[in-house]
């Protein structure tokens, strides 16, 4: 709200990163802005008990690392919070503008690199307090653009995994698990021959190259060979 004092804007930090989180924290409370650092809990909880907890501090702003550690993805915390008005700003490592994009199309305002992420995000807030925009037009269709590139990308890989036979999806499974030919085809007693000859079709359908090529392909869309 523009005009209201920096002690009424509550602002939640979400990091398991204890240091990074520390000094957001210090820098924020320097300002004036009311700081409050989400206590993850040291043992059980889950995803859903961090989303409690943080609709239950009542924040104003939220600054949100995407890597919770145990807890998973971040990004799932992103359309509660912004669904209850609150602003939500990620705060990630990663570099993968389309998963940027996801944030911004789950209703985050600004998403920022954790590299020299303490000024920007002390920026941001106080833009957010001010009722100034934290991203510009051009920065949200880029990022939505990245986004939809990403998902008719991985829509593609889905198409062709599901182009395996049972069989083969048994294969991949194992290649993703660690498994060589040889303790394939000695587990399903069967010769290596056949084994390659099955290897060989899967990379024919995935249209690739190499075996690291298709594990890498699965693990990207987080196929399992049992869905």
């Amino acid at each position: 709200m523009p005009g209201a004092a920096r002690a009424d804007h509550r602002v939640l930090i979400v990091d398991d990163h204890v240091l990074f989180a520390e000094s957001l924290e210090l820098a924020l409370s320097l300002e004036g802005y009311d700081v409050r650092r989400l206590e993850l809990p040291a043992e059980g909880g889950s995803m859903a008990t961090l989303r409690s907890l943080a609709l239950r501090a009542n924040p104003r702003t939220v600054l949100l690392d995407l890597d919770l550690g145990r807890f998973g993805d971040g990004v799932n915390l992103i359309a509660p919070l912004a669904r209850a008005n609150i602003n939500v700003v990620v705060l990630t490592a990663s570099e993968d503008e389309g998963r940027w994009g996801a944030c911004m199309r789950m209703g985050a305002r600004k998403v920022l690199p954790k590299t020299g992420a303490l000024q920007q995000a002390l920026g941001t807030v106080r833009r957010l307090h001010q009722g100034l925009p934290v991203v510009t037009r051009e920065e949200l269709e880029e990022l939505l653009g990245a986004w939809a590139r990403d998902r008719q990308a991985n829509d593609d890989i889905r198409r062709r995994l599901d182009l395996l036979t049972p069989r083969e999806r048994q294969v991949l499974g194992s290649l993703i698990e660690g498994r060589t030919v040889r303790t394939i085809a000695q587990d399903s007693v069967v010769s290596e021959a056949t084994v390659r000859t099955q290897v060989k079709s899967i990379l024919a359908k995935l249209e690739i190259s190499s075996q690291l090529a298709a594990v890498g392909m699965a693990n990207q869309v987080g196929w399992k060979h049992g869905a």
